[in-house]
């Protein structure tokens, strides 16, 4: 294996697919990145086993030489000491693989010898031959990712709960996140023959929001019983699916709601927020909404040491009964609001200790449900 490729572009490969790598790992092989060198590209591999990270550099990039191989081959490098010499290196890196498994890394007059391991022992990427597929723009899938995964549960006590489930049904996707306390959902409207449902890690779409932030093309994503594979031109995310069932989330969703308001969610959101300052008290960071008419909201919450903060804010639109009062947990608030990307915020109440509804006011496509807090 021998090869020359332009440094910076070099240095972020090994930074994507080092997200995939666990330095304090029990299985020596997967402290290091594996590199293959082709005719037409080099790929470089980063796995801990439940994520593996994929990022292909072609010989050029929009009509710019990046890459030239001399001799294909292929060798696994640690990680750790990869990056560091990578980093401290000049614009053109020349990577030589001897016959003893060293590498001789080239750059100008500084010449480095690492140690590598034998490639015959990096797990294979898994087989996604036969697999369930489609599409998505890339903008469209972050959007999902980032309005649901933080709804998911920390705790490991229901492994479901820790990823977001992914159910497609005729043409329409629909993500939920929930740790049973609150709930996200985000349906959207797509093309695609793929009918199942299947739960996706966290940690794996949190990565992917990394890799994939500066792509601009369509997302292809492949399904197996055991693995979900996201895929653009240059860079693949496998990730081990969480086995077991997501629970059915339709029968949560109210249906006899008795009020329901509309707010400036800019606003409401900022108000939350100045209201968790004086919540960090209580368990469940309590947040009090009350509803005082027709035209008022009143946000307010209190510190036994610090005090209390209140304040009104308008109503633009009310239907149902008034004087009613729920107790919230702010920080579950400020996160919904926070996905919430449209100017104006639905919010409708069942009673004072049944969950509440938000959601855009003129977008149905997606929703966050939060239940009631105590407030003793």
């Amino acid at each position: 294996m021998e090869f020359k490729i332009n440094k910076e572009c070099f240095n972020k490969a090994i930074t994507d697919v080092s997200h995939a790598v666990s330095i304090k790992t029990p299985i020596p092989i997967l402290s290091g990145i594996k590199i293959v060198a082709n005719d037409d590209c080099l790929t470089l591999l980063g796995s801990n086993s439940d994520i593996v990270i994929e990022k292909t550099i072609p010989l050029t990039i929009d009509g710019v030489k990046e890459l030239e191989v001399f001799e294909k081959g292929t060798v696994v490098l640690s990680a750790k000491y990869l990056s560091g010499i990578v980093k401290k290196l000049h614009d053109v890196i020349h990577v030589k693989l001897n016959e003893n498994l060293s590498v001789t890394i080239k750059s100008n007059e500084i010449v480095m010898n690492l140690n590598g391991l034998h490639s015959g022992e990096y797990p294979n990427t898994p087989q996604m031959g036969g697999s369930g597929y489609f599409n998505i723009p890339c903008v469209e899938l972050l959007e999902i990712i980032k309005q649901t995964a933080f709804a998911v549960s920390k705790s490991e006590a229901r492994p479901a709960l820790t990823g977001v489930n992914l159910s497609i049904k005729g043409n329409k996707l629909t993500c939920v996140a929930t740790n049973s306390h609150r709930l996200a959902l985000r349906e959207l409207v797509l093309e695609s023959k793929l009918n199942g449902s299947f739960i996706i890690p966290s940690k794996s779409l949190n990565e992917l929001t990394k890799l994939f932030i500066n792509e601009a093309d369509i997302i292809h994503i492949f399904i197996t019983e055991s693995f979900i594979v996201f895929k653009s031109n240059n860079i693949s995310l496998f990730s081990r699916l969480i086995e077991g069932n997501y629970p059915n989330v339709s029968g949560l969703l109210p249906k006899d709601l008795k009020t329901i308001i509309t707010l400036d969610t800019n606003t409401l959101l900022k108000g939350i927020d100045r209201a968790c300052l004086f919540a960090n008290e209580w368990r469940n960071n309590n947040v009090h909404i009350e509803i005082l008419d027709k035209s008022k909201l009143r946000i307010s919450s209190n510190s036994s040491d610090l005090g209390k903060i209140e304040e009104t804010q308008s109503i633009n639109s009310f239907r149902g009964a008034a004087g009613l009062c729920v107790s919230l947990d702010g920080s579950f608030l400020l996160d919904a609001l926070k996905a919430i990307k449209e100017n104006e915020v639905k919010l409708s109440f069942g009673g004072p200790m049944r969950p509440v509804l938000i959601e855009p006011s003129d977008n149905s496509s997606y929703l966050h449900l939060i239940s009631p807090v105590r407030t003793y």
